[in-house]
């Protein structure tokens, strides 16, 4: 009668042969940590990560400069960026808003090379007015010609009333108005107070109103 080999849980574990986590399967956090190992980031992991955020870069960049025709120029150098300093976010809870960071200033470093302001952004958001809310679209099942040039119209000043804001202004009404991101959040991008962050969007809002009041009242 042949004897029993006594297993113990280091011998199944030393027969087990585990494979490796496939980067899609892992969470955001631990695709960064992974990134922040070794020389280099992990090519993988940096790929996934690039694939779950790519469209957060690109909307950033077409609500900034949506008449740029260089702007996957733009978004493959944020990602050049974020590879090259990724081991310095110390915080991978926070690699959203860092990004936005990123792109944010990649940005503005671009509209001062080019020394001229463009319009920023056709904003399709909802308005805040007084601590209420007012949907900037007007809403008809089957919009006839007239409605559509009206519509059209709107937006054109929209536009033109935006592209007039101070660059502080507009960067924050974009990353709250189209991002919806926290005030804490922006405060922490743009550097500057919560305090400040507050009243920029508020004098904004207020800019836009004050511009978009006078189109309507001579319609």
């Amino acid at each position: 009668m042949s004897q029993s080999v006594p297993l113990s849980w280091s011998t199944v574990g030393a027969a087990v042969v585990r494979a490796p986590v496939q980067p899609e399967k892992l969470s955001n956090y631990d695709l960064i940590l992974r990134c922040q190992e070794g020389l280099r980031p992990d090519r993988l992991a940096f790929a996934e990560l690039l694939r779950r955020y790519q469209s957060h870069v690109d909307r950033i960049l077409y609500h900034l400069a949506p008449d740029w025709q260089d702007r996957a120029d733009l978004a493959q150098e944020v990602w050049i960026r974020v590879y090259r300093n990724i081991k310095r976010l110390n915080d991978p809870v926070k690699f959203r808003g860092w990004l936005s960071r990123i792109a944010t200033n990649l940005f503005y470093d671009e509209l001062r090379k080019r020394k001229r302001v463009r319009s920023p952004l056709s904003l399709d958001a909802p308005r805040q007015l007084d601590d209420g809310e007012m949907d900037w679209e007007i809403a008809a099942s089957e919009p006839g010609p007239e409605e559509n040039l009206t519509t059209a119209e709107f937006y054109e000043q929209l536009q033109t009333a935006i592209a007039d804001l101070p660059e502080v202004f507009r960067t924050t009404i974009v990353l709250r108005e189209i991002e919806g991101m926290a005030y804490e959040e922006i405060a922490e991008i743009t550097g500057v107070s919560l305090g400040t962050v507050k009243s920029r969007i508020a004098r904004a809002r207020q800019r836009l109103q004050f511009q978009l009041q006078n189109y309507l009242d001579c319609k």
